[in-house]
């Protein structure tokens, strides 16, 4: 399988280190990113050696195409992926849900790990029957939420907060609006589950805390689900949880391989 990685920084530059390395099957052909000497470092360190091109050409090379940037570019991947027939691994997925028209749109597989969070098998199978609430609290520090849109639009001074304190309240819609490059989780959540208008979501600023902690509430048909993740934070990138990059690696190693595990 040939695979093709759009992003060189916190998340990129380790899936092209998995696929390098782990994925015995599959072929690391290209990489990109706007910073091309970024892109370059990365690509010169593995032993594949894929080419740095830019996004056009790397969707003609690859079949599967990663996205490891942000959620300002899934709408033209998306469109562009769907032109080409090609399949696509999207970890920007506030994106997806800002452009939810495209997806009955797809000519090929869409892939969308469940980054730094745990339950999403467990929400999918429940969504088969009924869900009725389904809650996200995503609690960080301030460097995990420093710059994002709903902080910089309500002129709000994470510094001059000292005590844990929720900060914004609203549904998936809202929060992956304000916080771009923060609740990714929250658009996982709704996709598995009941959608981003109802899946409801908090953030939370705890100037204390050395994790970026997501828990999930679910309440439906089969009972209720619960689940709580303290997430280590990435060394590349405060605003990302290392298991988020795990997951991303998981997924596509599951996608090339024979052994399926889970729903």
């Amino acid at each position: 399988m040939k695979i093709g990685v759009i992003g060189c920084g916190a998340i990129g530059s380790v899936l092209c280190k998995f696929i390098d390395e782990e994925l015995d099957d599959s072929e690391l052909v290209a990489v990109c990113d706007a910073d091309v000497e970024k892109a370059n470092k990365v690509a010169d360190s593995l032993k594949s050696k894929p080419s740095v091109v830019g996004i056009d050409e790397l969707i003609d090379m690859a079949e599967i195409v990663v996205e490891a940037v942000s959620t300002s570019i899934v709408k033209s991947l998306l469109e562009k992926c769907i032109a080409k027939k090609r399949h696509l691994m999207v970890m920007s997925v506030g994106g997806l849900i800002q452009n939810m028209g495209l997806l009955d749109k797809l000519t090929a597989r869409l892939f969308i790990p469940s980054g730094a969070i745990c339950g999403i098998d467990g929400v999918k199978a429940a969504n088969i029957g009924e869900i009725k609430t389904a809650i996200i609290t995503s609690t960080k520090g301030v460097k995990g939420l420093d710059g994002a849109p709903y902080i910089v639009n309500n002129k709000i001074d994470l510094n001059g907060i000292k005590e844990k304190t929720i900060i914004f309240e609203g549904n998936a819609i809202e929060a992956i609006n304000g916080f771009p490059k923060n609740v990714n989780v929250a658009a996982v959540l709704s996709l598995a589950g009941i959608g981003a208008e109802k899946t409801k979501v908090k953030v939370v600023v705890d100037p204390n805390s050395k994790v970026n902690m997501h828990e999930i509430s679910v309440e439906g048909s089969f009972g209720k689900l619960y689940t709580k993740v303290e997430n280590v934070v990435s060394p590349l990138n405060p605003k990302t949880s290392h298991l988020a990059v795990l997951s991303a690696c998981a997924t596509l190693k599951r996608l090339v391989g024979f052994l399926k595990i889970g729903n």
